[in-house]
């Protein structure tokens, strides 16, 4: 985990990433539905970057 490579407790990393430590903890746990600022706030202190690829959904599968 890049958190612990880098040597930076829980603690320290949701207080500079401005977030709580439950936060932090439930992400690292898979648990809870973290928003994309959140993960954002967390991946930029950890000098990570976060990246998505988007689908292009079958014609027609958009009018449901």
């Amino acid at each position: 985990m890049r958190r612990k490579l880098l040597g930076v407790d829980q603690r320290n990393l949701a207080r500079i990433a401005g977030i709580s430590v439950h936060a932090l903890s439930d992400l690292e746990s898979g648990k809870g539905n973290p928003t994309l600022q959140t993960l954002e706030k967390v991946m930029d202190v950890l000098g990570l970057e976060l990246q998505t690829n988007l689908k292009e959904l079958p014609s027609g599968a958009d009018d449901a």
